[in-house]
């Protein structure tokens, strides 16, 4: 019976991961919170699914989020910084219906999945957009990281 909890400890240890070869070397993760009101006629997209929303107060992300209603009861968000630049005066996204396009390198990224639609096949690594939380509480979404 020592052995299997030397074993079973031992495997949980090797198991556990820091995750820092996922993390985004170009966005820094900063911690934030913000409500969004959806009777505001500046958040008003958001009541219907597939509207994307700029949200560029400053303390929301490093260049503000974009938030996307995708279905009745479930709303995205994402960081608004090109993932694949590093903060710069042309790193800040750009909607285009639903995805959004970084000025800098033109790599589009869907608000639907956060992935990169038009990844580079030269052998590179690029990362897909930084994805925040996004809570509903009646007409009150949160987002936050």
């Amino acid at each position: 019976m020592k052995h299997f909890w030397v074993l079973a400890l031992t495997l949980f240890f090797l198991a556990c991961d820091s995750g820092t070869e996922d993390r985004n070397p170009f966005l820094q993760e900063v911690p934030f919170r913000f409500d969004l009101n959806l009777n505001l006629p500046l958040y008003n997209n958001l009541n219907t699914i597939g509207n994307p929303v700029y949200v560029g107060n400053a303390g929301v992300g490093i260049r503000g989020a974009f938030v996307m209603r995708s279905s009745l009861d479930t709303f995205l968000a994402f960081e608004a910084s090109c993932p694949n630049q590093t903060p710069s005066a042309c790193s800040t996204m750009e909607i285009e219906g639903q995805n959004v396009v970084c000025p800098c390198d033109d790599l589009v990224y869907s608000l639907f999945t956060g992935q990169l639609l038009n990844r580079p096949d030269d052998g590179a690594r690029y990362f897909d957009l930084l994805f925040y939380r996004a809570t509903q509480s009646g007409s009150i979404v949160t987002i936050s990281n």
